[in-house]
């Protein structure tokens, strides 16, 4: 199955991608780490991708789109693939429609995360994230064996500073302007399909599983 996972920050979209794409053998594709990895390979897209970066600013949407493609492409996503935090405008989902449909693929379904506020609240400002592995831990509802400490890898884990409490608020405020209008252009599109955020790890999966018929 191809895949957009669609929600606010905290939804739980990153944590349920991993674990699922994990089960059942597809890729996780999330344009976060995208830009990371691209800027740290040095690669065209990503020496282009840093020059907005550094310089504070957006990175543009045809230069996340191109990224995504070119994920895309690869081997892995063959088999099924989960659009993690993109697209995040409808501008975005426009440019991804085009796109996938020149590479003569198209979406089977867009999940969305209902979250009430208070949770999302709760998740960002407890969630850690190894910055060797990207995983995703939080010190309450999935701490590491260590606290601190990365399971897999050793390493120390950070709080990003957009998890951080004086800019949770903002993302929320921009997630409702920008993205938010995402659920009513997939919904007219036939592909919107609705699970509840607000679960825990195994919960959510379950309910996942079931939203998509697995």
């Amino acid at each position: 199955m191809r895949l957009v996972f669609l929600g606010p920050p905290g939804a739980g979209k990153g944590t349920q991608a991993q674990k699922l794409c994990a089960d059942v053998g597809w890729a996780h594709v999330s344009t976060g780490d995208l830009l990371r990895e691209a800027v740290a390979a040095e690669t065209e897209l990503g020496l282009k991708a840093k020059a907005y970066m550094t310089g504070g600013g957006l990175v543009p949407d045809d230069l996340v789109v191109s990224l995504v493609a070119e994920r895309l492409k690869k081997d892995d996503c063959a088999g099924g693939f989960v659009l993690d935090g993109f697209p995040r405008t409808v501008v975005q989902a426009e440019m991804l429609e085009k796109t996938l449909e020149d590479m003569g693929i198209a979406l089977d379904v867009v999940l969305y995360f209902a979250t009430d506020r208070d949770v999302v609240m709760e998740r960002l400002t407890g969630r850690r994230v190894c910055k060797t592995c990207n995983i995703n831990y939080h010190v309450k509802n999935i701490p590491p064996k260590v606290e601190g400490i990365c399971d897999r890898c050793g390493q120390a884990l950070i709080q990003r500073d957009d998890d951080k409490p004086e800019t949770i608020d903002h993302r929320l405020v921009v997630y409702e302007g920008e993205t938010a209008p995402l659920i009513r252009f997939y919904r007219e599109r036939g592909l919107l399909k609705e699970t509840s955020g607000n679960l825990n790890v195994e919960e959510g999966q379950a309910a996942i599983r079931t939203a998509l018929g697995l």
